[in-house]
């Protein structure tokens, strides 16, 4: 426990690196870091830079992995199994895939395409921007184990029952017809090499952080202002625990954004530390990166009104559900 506990502190929550910008702010700015120019400054560069650090180390991580299961690999493993087996399968899959929102869409065209089951690819589409292994870790780091776990579970679970939900509605006939049309040539798949699996993991890694480092400077940044300048009372007075409109409100806010989950995650640290429920926070978080305006915008480029409606509204009903779940039991998990 001791050696668990340690780990945890030093390599996901970097006290180290913590204690090392505060002696920054105070020895050389001259600040405190309890007061609101301290605070926030600290705030903005420790959890840029841990955010950075964790972020590359995972994806390259998770991008290794990823190297043993290229879409075409993915679509054959998808296509032995079928029902709750397969939309647990695809939901899964979707955790090794570090992919937002909106570029998760080409991959579902190429599943639909090849002829696996549309609730089989929406699984996949929920579960590959909402739970990933590098957001696992991040979550760990900001929280703790028990809150992450939970919500990889509960997230998993969304994907699932989210993807059952539109298979059993049967509703092919509300994907466009060019998405069927495409003709998927089978490539006899190169097995690659460890240099360039490492090559491959490399390129994920700046590829992702050109593609999220803005978010993250904004959601950090965000996060700070929150946590130093916005009073407690304020915050309570809009997403307090006990307002039973809060994960309603968290929701329908983030629905607009468009941010990777490692922008969403400062801000929802902020929103926690000033007592806003963890369901709450959690609900913004997810909203923002499994219901944002322009992956919407996209995939209506794919699937016709009322399939989207339904998408729509199975995952914001679960978001919901999750939402006031974390707000009643989350201090069991703290």
């Amino acid at each position: 426990m001791f050696i668990f506990d340690w780990l945890n502190s030093h390599l996901l929550k970097m006290e180290w690196l913590s204690n090392l910008v505060k002696t920054l702010v105070e020895q050389v700015f001259g600040l405190s870091i309890q007061g609101r120019l301290g605070g926030s400054i600290h705030f903005f560069i420790y959890d840029v830079i841990k955010i950075f650090i964790l972020l590359s180390v995972l994806i390259f991580a998770i991008s290794y992995i990823q190297s043993f299961f290229p879409p075409e690999r993915t679509r054959k493993i998808l296509g032995r199994f079928n029902g709750i087996t397969a939309n647990t399968l695809a939901a899964l899959l979707g955790t090794v895939t570090p992919f937002c929102s909106c570029s998760s869409i080409p991959l579902f065209i190429g599943f639909t395409s090849a002829g696996l089951p549309i609730g089989v690819t929406f699984s996949f589409l929920i579960s590959s921007p909402l739970v990933d292994l590098a957001s696992v870790l991040l979550l760990a780091s900001i929280f703790n184990w028990k809150i992450a776990i939970a919500y990889v579970v509960v997230g998993l679970i969304l994907a699932v029952v989210g993807g059952t939900v539109i298979s059993k509605a049967k509703m092919e006939e509300y994907v466009e017809s060019f998405v069927f049309g495409n003709q998927i040539a089978e490539v006899e798949e190169e097995e690659l090499t460890t240099r360039a699996r490492l090559e491959f993991s490399k390129s994920q890694v700046k590829d992702i952080v050109k593609r999220v480092w803005l978010y993250i400077l904004i959601g950090v940044g965000i996060g700070a202002a929150i946590h130093n300048w916005i009073p407690d009372h304020i915050i309570s007075a809009v997403l307090g625990q006990d307002k039973w409109y809060s994960v309603l409100l968290a929701t329908i806010v983030g629905v607009p954004m468009y941010a990777d989950i490692f922008g969403t995650l400062p801000i929802a640290e902020a929103l926690v530390l000033k007592g806003v429920g963890i369901g709450t926070a959690l609900s913004f978080m997810m909203a923002v990166t499994a219901l944002s305006l322009p992956s919407m915008i996209l995939l209506k480029k794919v699937v016709k009104t009322k399939l989207l409606a339904v998408f729509f509204g199975v995952v914001t009903i679960g978001i919901l559900i999750i939402g006031y779940t974390f707000n009643a039991f989350g201090h069991l998990l703290v």
